[in-house]
C-alpha cells in the first residue's frame, strides 16, 4: 500500500474551537481539549470543501467579537 492512499481511505470529521476555527481529524481520533465535531464527516476532500464553506472569516472569534466593540 502506498502511504498516499491511507489519505484517500480514511474517513475525517471536521471539528472546530472555541474561537470557531476548523480543522479536519481522522473520524476515530479523539477531540483535543477545547475541540468540538462540527457535524460533518466524510473525506478529506469533502471535509475541506465544508470548511470552506462556512469558515469565510478566518479572523479568530475573540478579534472579531473585539472589533465589534471597538466599532460601536
Amino acid at each position: 500500500m502506498n502511504p498516499d492512499d491511507k489519505e484517500y481511505t480514511t474517513t475525517y470529521k471536521v471539528v472546530v474551537n472555541h474561537e470557531e476555527q476548523y480543522s479536519i481529524w481522522p473520524v476515530e481520533r479523539e477531540n483535543a481539549l477545547g475541540w468540538r465535531d462540527a457535524g460533518k464527516s466524510g473525506s478529506k476532500e469533502e471535509c475541506l470543501v465544508y470548511i470552506k464553506e462556512v469558515w469565510t472569516d478566518m479572523r479568530p472569534l475573540s478579534l472579531r467579537q473585539q472589533m465589534e466593540q471597538s466599532a460601536r
